[in-house]
């Protein structure tokens, strides 16, 4: 499941994502920002898929991302729009959430999707020096 930011287009097609407060762990976190950022309150962590150390795409500073495969209720719409709520960076916005087919035909913001191919090889993103 991917979202774009309604009003944001150059913020890109990505998945849900954010930080670990404190005390929370890797898992909690995943699911935490999946329900604030889709309104999803009930996916399921299957496994972590990777965890990368690359710097952040905007501030350039040190980040480590911790990459997991969900699932969301075999009752969860194919489409939906979910406005943000409480008091994070995003809280007010509104995004389009929505599922995409695998492989994907184009990346996602900042190469989200470079480890899809870790949960199953066929869903590596289809680029042009693949085709």
């Amino acid at each position: 499941m991917v979202f774009d930011h309604v009003g944001m287009p150059e913020a890109g097609t990505q998945v849900p994502a954010g930080g670990v407060k404190s005390g929370e762990g890797l898992e909690q976190a995943a699911l935490r920002e999946t329900a604030e950022e889709t309104g999803l309150l009930t996916a399921t962590v299957i496994r972590q898929i990777a965890v990368e150390d690359k710097p952040h795409p905007d501030t350039g500073q040190s980040r480590r991302t911790s990459f997991f495969y969900l699932q969301a209720p075999t009752d969860t719409p194919d489409a939906w729009e979910h406005r943000v709520h409480g008091d994070g960076d995003d809280a007010g916005l509104t995004f389009a959430c929505r599922f995409l087919p695998l492989p994907l035909k184009q990346p996602l913001a900042d190469d989200q999707d470079a480890w899809l191919g870790g949960i199953d090889r066929r869903w590596n993103t289809v680029t042009g020096d693949s085709q």
